[in-house]
């Protein structure tokens, strides 16, 4: 089996008390490996999940009848959009533990097989009820997913509206909830409630988990430019007053020439006229 580097400040000490408990079904030794890749699969979630996905791949292959295992592994496929590696993933740990923890993700998974009326069909199943309020607000939020997914926008506008929607309460799903419900009625064109709603999603946002501000800068007809663009713009501001200044130069080049040809040609005048005069006076004097 192929194995994947794992750092040396990694340790696998790091898992949560509860996985860790799982994994005493397993030799030591082994159960250390599959922690260290574990804690790796934490770590690169985010930041790379194509990585995080292999890490998982290597612990599913050394532990697959743990239930954090498998678990795992479903995140990691989930967030690589290996939608159907995943529910097969959180089904697997469902089937171990009795939990309905994943019942929301697993609707998701679907959503994202391209199966939204399944989705919707799991969230009128009985599992939904034994859900906590963070699992019960998340199930919303995948229901109204799946309404748009079935083009029933004003449909997933009324899924989303609940007593947690309403709460001036912050928790930890009401920045997402917030920008989901301004999301819906922005689709259905109510942009004036939208803009209030991904405001109030914005005050929520503490972790910075939504985009809600670009999106209430886009709404207000603000655009950002950023380094990148601010130099281009520089650059391009600073060859056009060098074209400027050169064109004034340009300018200034043609005058002059301008101004000495007319001095030419009013001296060559002169002469003419000096010319005429002295033939006219030696005339008179004849």
């Amino acid at each position: 089996m192929k194995r994947l580097p794992i750092p040396e400040d990694v340790t696998g000490d790091e898992i949560d008390k509860d996985v860790r408990q799982e994994l005493l079904s397993l030799p030591k030794t082994l159960a250390e490996d599959v922690a260290k890749n574990l804690v790796m699969v934490a770590k690169l979630l985010d930041e790379d999940p194509e990585r995080a996905y292999q890490y998982s791949r290597v612990a599913l292959r050394l532990a697959s009848r743990v239930a954090a295992v498998r678990e795992a592994a479903g995140f990691a496929s989930y967030a690589v959009a290996k939608y159907s590696e995943a529910l097969a993933e959180f089904r697997a740990a469902r089937r171990m533990t009795g939990n309905n923890d994943l019942w929301p993700v697993m609707a998701d998974c679907e959503r994202g097989m391209g199966r939204p009326e399944r989705a919707l069909a799991m969230a009128g199943e009985p599992e939904v009820q034994k859900l906590d309020r963070a699992g019960q607000v998340e199930m919303r939020l995948v229901a109204a997913g799946a309404r748009r997914d079935m083009g029933q926008a004003d449909a997933a506008v009324v899924t989303l509206q609940s007593p947690e929607l309403a709460s001036n309460s912050v928790q930890p799903w009401t920045a997402r909830l917030r920008y989901a419900y301004a999301d819906a009625l922005l689709a259905v064109g109510r942009e004036d409630e939208a803009r209030e709603w991904f405001a109030k999603a914005l005050e929520a946002d503490q972790g910075g988990t939504t985009d809600a501000s670009d999106r209430l800068a886009e709404l207000d007809g603000v655009e950002f430019v950023d380094a990148l663009d601010a130099d281009e713009v520089a650059d391009a501001s600073e060859a056009v007053e060098v074209a400027k200044v050169a064109e004034v130069a340009e300018a200034d080049d043609v005058a002059e020439e301008a101004a000495d040809t007319a001095a030419a040609e009013a001296t060559d005048d002169d002469a003419v006229d000096a010319a005429d005069s002295t033939s006219s006076e030696r005339g008179d004097a004849s």
